[in-house]
């Protein structure tokens, strides 16, 4: 049941970084410069950040499975209508819809991970989820490259649609939302499969008030939006333009470098998690995460030789898995009914950031653009690149920032609570 939903959130971490590779094409097929560009990726973003604290709230009243199947239908949609388009307006909507169906799928993964698996394991299981996204991506990179060449982008993401569709059909008929109990066991009204009854709207609505309430929640947040908002403006769009543009290489070639990059949030995200599970430690490997994030971005400024460039996006994504500790701090912060509701905040201020740094690149990249036009696609020069990862970098060390505030919150709350 957990591969199903985890599946889903693979296809919604490929959309959400298959951009970078998709950059060339779209510029060509749209003649789209590079603000252009950053708002089609960032089309996503806007409503996805905008529906995770909705998706918290309707996951905690409908469960997983229903909200999952609902979900990856829409983004199944959404995907077809983006293949399909042909104005930029048209793509820009639908990939609207592909964040509108995939914003749901995190929240209901974590929602499902609580319920079925044990408290002391529940790091580990949000690092697996996070390494399935991490696959999602390595898909978007040269694999998506290589298949872009041999069949086109139009045909090869109504390829990915379809396995979409039947992984939605298949969360439907097999995921179950909690462990089934017996009835002897059983103290209130229960829905399908053996879930407890839902929590009322008067519920809801207090479980917000009170998440919103809390620093730590605008602490967590702000961390995911700098740090989730550098990760996706360059492994998600600029990372592939910013090696053919100044390596010179092709974009096959290139995305093997993003590639590297995936890999690391793959090998990070269960790897801090597991650690963290064990040490019985947070806070403080997140701000370690943060910082090492910040170094990776600071290294790129300099333009350094390649495999440097493939060491440093491998360093961001895997420091990434350390920063997404956050989710279990939230989650252990508070009740098991209101998980999906903090998880939806925290997400929320979180990918926000991963609509606004991705543009505010592209609009830095457009004042540097050296006139000249390849295949279709404007080309920036390095000045551009470095201002534009300096902004990367700048936004991982305010997310720094906000991690040791938070580490500093916390452990003078358990020591509180120790006294």
């Amino acid at each position: 049941m957990w591969t199903l939903l985890a599946t889903g959130f693979l296809l919604v971490n490929f959309h959400r970084t298959a951009t970078a590779v998709l950059a060339d094409s779209l510029a060509q097929t749209f003649d789209a410069n590079a603000a252009g560009l950053g708002f089609l990726h960032a089309s996503f973003f806007y409503i996805y950040a905008a529906l995770q604290l909705p998706a918290g709230l309707v996951v905690d009243r409908y469960g997983p499975r229903r909200v999952a199947t609902v979900g990856l239908g829409v983004m199944t949609a959404g995907t077809a209508g983006f293949a399909l388009a042909g104005t930029f307006t048209a793509a820009a909507v639908t990939r609207a819809i592909v964040g509108l169906g995939g914003s749901v799928l995190y929240v209901a993964t974590l929602r499902f991970c609580a319920a079925w698996f044990r408290a002391e394991a529940y790091a580990t299981m949000t690092g697996f989820t996070s390494a399935a996204a991490g696959i999602g991506g390595i898909l978007a990179t040269t694999p998506l490259a290589l298949a872009i060449e041999a069949s086109g982008w139009r045909t090869v993401l109504l390829g990915i649609g379809a396995v979409g569709g039947v992984t939605a059909v298949a969360i439907g008929l097999f995921v179950r939302d909690r462990p089934p109990v017996t009835l002897a066991d059983r103290s209130e009204p229960t829905t399908d499969g053996g879930d407890t009854a839902p929590p009322t709207l008067a519920e809801v609505v207090a479980n917000t008030r009170h998440v919103l309430g809390e620093p730590e929640t605008w602490l967590m947040g702000l961390l995911l939006f700098f740090v989730f908002g550098g990760n996706f403006a360059v492994l998600g769009l600029w990372g592939v333009p910013f090696l053919v543009d100044v390596y010179g290489i092709s974009v096959a070639a290139a995305s093997t470098y993003v590639l590297l990059g995936n890999v690391g949030f793959v090998v990070g995200s269960p790897a801090f998690g597991a650690l963290s599970d064990r040490l019985e430690r947070r806070t403080s490997l997140i701000v370690a995460a943060a910082l090492a994030f910040t170094a990776a971005q600071a290294l790129l400024i300099a333009a350094p030789p390649l495999p440097v460039v493939g060491a440093a996006l491998f360093l961001a994504l895997f420091a990434n898995g350390g920063v997404a500790l956050a989710f279990t701090v939230a989650k252990e912060r508070h009740r098991p009914a209101v998980g999906g509701t903090v998880t939806g905040v925290v997400n929320s201020i979180g990918y926000f950031g991963a609509a606004v740094l991705p543009a505010a690149m592209g609009y830095v990249l457009d004042s540097y653009w050296t006139g000249d036009v390849i295949s279709g696609a404007r080309v920036y020069t390095l000045l551009g690149y470095r201002i534009a990862f300096g902004i990367a970098a700048a936004a991982g060390a305010v997310g720094a920032l906000c991690a040791v505030a938070l580490h500093y919150r916390e452990s003078r709350q358990s020591a509180s609570v120790s006294t």
